[in-house]
C-alpha cells in the first residue's frame, strides 16, 4: 500500500535541466572544459560534487578549487531558478492528487538544499512537502540508494510503502534499489527505463491515481 510519494526535483518538478547545462557549460568553459549538452546530460541524477570531481579527474585545472567551481555552478543554477523556473506539465495536479489521498510528500534530489528551497520557493509550494532532502548529505549520491531510504525514515514510513518519481536514470536505479516503487518520467525515450514500474511521458495525476490504487 502506498503510503508517501517521494519527488525528485531537477528534471520532474522544474524544467531545471537546461538550468544546469548552461551553468555547467559557462563554469567549467572558464577552467578549459568545453562541455557539450550531451556531456552534461550524461550525468543527469548525479551530486555537484560528484560531477565537478568527475571532469577534475578526466581534465585537471589550476586556476580554481574544485569548490569554487562547485558555488559557482550552484549560484548561477540558483539565480536561473529563481528567475525563471517553472513547473513541468503535470506537476501541480499530482501534488493535488497526493493531498486528496493524504499521503505524504517529500523531494529527494541530488541537488543541494539551498536549490530545493529555491525551487519550493518559485513554485509557491512551501507548505507541500513534509520532507526536503539533499543527497549532499549522504556519503554516496544517486543511483546509491541511501537519499530515498534516509528520506523514508523521515517520513517514517516503511521503504516498500513509498512511491518514487523519477526523471533520471540513476534516480530509477536508486529507487528500485530502496526497494520502493518508482514511477519513472524521462526527458526522451530511452529502453533503460523498462525497469520501472511504470513509465510516462510526463506526471499524468490520473495514471499515477490508477497505480497507487493498485498497489
Amino acid at each position: 500500500m502506498i503510503e508517501a510519494v517521494i519527488f525528485d526535483m531537477d528534471g520532474l518538478l522544474i524544467d531545471s535541466e537546461p538550468f544546469w547545462r548552461k551553468a555547467e557549460m559557462a563554469v567549467f568553459k572558464t577552467v578549459g572544459i568545453e562541455l557539450t549538452e550531451d556531456d552534461c546530460r550524461q550525468t543527469m541524477g548525479y551530486r555537484l560534487n560528484e560531477v565537478v570531481d568527475l571532469w577534475y579527474s578526466r581534465k585537471p585545472w589550476n586556476d580554481k578549487s574544485q569548490k569554487q567551481v562547485e558555488e559557482q555552478i550552484l549560484a548561477h543554477v540558483q539565480n536561473l531558478i529563481e528567475t525563471e523556473g517553472v513547473s513541468l506539465k503535470g506537476v501541480m495536479e499530482t501534488i493535488a492528487l497526493c493531498q486528496e489521498l493524504k499521503l505524504k510528500t517529500a523531494i529527494a534530489s541530488s541537488s543541494a538544499l539551498p536549490l530545493i528551497k529555491a525551487t519550493v520557493r518559485r513554485l509557491g509550494l512551501e507548505e507541500t512537502f513534509d520532507v526536503l532532502h539533499s543527497a549532499e548529505n549522504e556519503e554516496f549520491g544517486k543511483p546509491h540508494p541511501a537519499v530515498f531510504i534516509h528520506t523514508a525514515k523521515k517520513l517514517d514510513v516503511r521503504r516498500e510503502n513509498c512511491l518514487v518519481l523519477e526523471d533520471s536514470f540513476h534516480g530509477m536505479i536508486a529507487g528500485l534499489a530502496a526497494k520502493m516503487k518508482v514511477v519513472a518520467v524521462p526527458e526522451v525515450s530511452d529502453q533503460r527505463f523498462g525497469s520501472a514500474h511504470l513509465t510516462l511521458d510526463h506526471l499524468d495525476s490520473k495514471v499515477i491515481k490508477a497505480f497507487i490504487s493498485s498497489h
